[in-house]
């Protein structure tokens, strides 16, 4: 096992900067998600790592060494793709010993291991098949039994479930959590899914145009964004943002929005600021229309079982919210909503950075 250190890390191609100085450190053990929209750099930042792309400045550190310029073979990492990239001729045994032939070492010291790793990602009666008599899950499982067998100290993993449906993503996402509880080795995942970030990893990293936007504990990105991208980012559905400016001349602050006014708490803004603010769907609540904060139409509603989704107008805006699946929706109804105002998240309304009261 080891810890990953990036010291004012750079990427540059030819004259476009991809990657802006990052620092972060990876504790050795410790779980970390890339997370971001497509062109942030989550994927180059995993391949500087692994070796597959140079550095082009700053330092690369795992477990203490300085990597910059070692070959990704002698980084001691091993690197689990989108693409399963098994040999279509060799059965599963074959696949996931692979690698430890090429580096020359014995079959008889290659089997037990193989057995291991395939009794951990439970594929032991698939080892004498071929890929092509496998599903796209259990392709995956010998994917990452490859990366197992070869012991290293840190794993790599490049949006891995990408390329299954939804049912094999959440069996897989447990996968991947077991296998870490079980080898507690250090494991970096690369994903567009804020999802799986937020349900594997002990820390989540969002990336922005090559740069790390917050860094932290899933629920903490979650119930403190420190600017307006992560709080929408972070969450599904996605966070209400409304934009407008305080009005305090009614003693209760309040979001003036045109012919709309959102009651606001304490909020950290002077009379007349234009801020963003954010309420997530599942802190919005049916209420009686005395007792609503708000009163928007709906448009759209998604019964799912467990809860019902209402995709709604408010004043020309769309809004969110998550409510029972006891709620008795139509089209074009006028419902009442409620929220507790400390739920709600205030942004600076031009730099889109977090207010908070001083």
């Amino acid at each position: 096992m080891a810890d990953i250190r990036l010291n004012g890390l750079v990427k540059d191609y030819g004259a476009v900067r991809a990657i802006h100085g990052v620092d972060l450190t990876m504790n050795d053990g410790e779980f970390v998600a890339f997370v971001g929209p497509s062109g942030c750099g989550k994927s180059t930042m995993l391949r500087m790592i692994a070796g597959l792309e140079e550095i082009s400045g700053g330092e690369l550190r795992i477990g203490g060494r300085l990597v910059n310029d070692v070959e990704p073979k002698g980084r001691d990492v091993a690197m689990v793709f989108q693409d399963y990239a098994l040999y279509p001729h060799m059965t599963v045994r074959e696949n996931i010993g692979f690698g430890l032939k090429m580096r020359g070492q014995k079959a008889a010291d290659i089997a037990p291991r193989v057995e291991e790793a395939a009794g951990i990602l439970q594929i032991r009666d698939y080892l004498d098949r071929k890929p092509g008599q496998l599903s796209g899950g259990q392709r995956q499982r010998v994917a990452m039994g490859r990366a197992i067998v070869r012991e290293p100290s840190v794993f790599l993993f490049d949006e891995p479930l990408s390329n299954l449906d939804a049912k094999l993503r959440v069996e897989m996402r447990t996968q991947i959590k077991r296998l870490h509880a079980m080898l507690e080795t250090t494991m970096v995942y690369v994903t567009h899914d804020q999802t799986e970030a937020m349900t594997l990893a002990d820390r989540v990293v969002v990336l922005r145009a090559g740069r790390i936007v917050q860094e932290g504990p899933p629920m903490e990105l979650y119930a403190k964004p420190n600017c307006r991208f992560v709080g929408e980012f972070i969450g599904s559905p996605q966070m209400n943002v409304f934009s407008g400016e305080v009005d305090r001349s009614s003693g209760t602050p309040k979001l003036r929005m045109d012919e709309v006014a959102l009651d606001l708490g304490e909020v950290p803004a002077r009379d007349g600021a234009k801020i963003d603010v954010g309420i997530r769907p599942e802190h919005l609540n049916w209420a009686t229309p005395e007792a609503a904060n708000l009163t928007p139409t709906v448009e759209v509603y998604e019964p799912l079982g467990s809860d019902t989704m209402a995709i709604c107008r408010l004043g020309g805006r769309e809004l969110t919210a998550r409510l029972s699946p006891d709620v008795d929706l139509h089209r074009d109804q006028r419902i009442g909503l409620g929220y507790d105002p400390a739920r709600l998240h205030y942004f600076d309304g031009e730099t889109g950075a977090r207010l908070d009261a001083a």
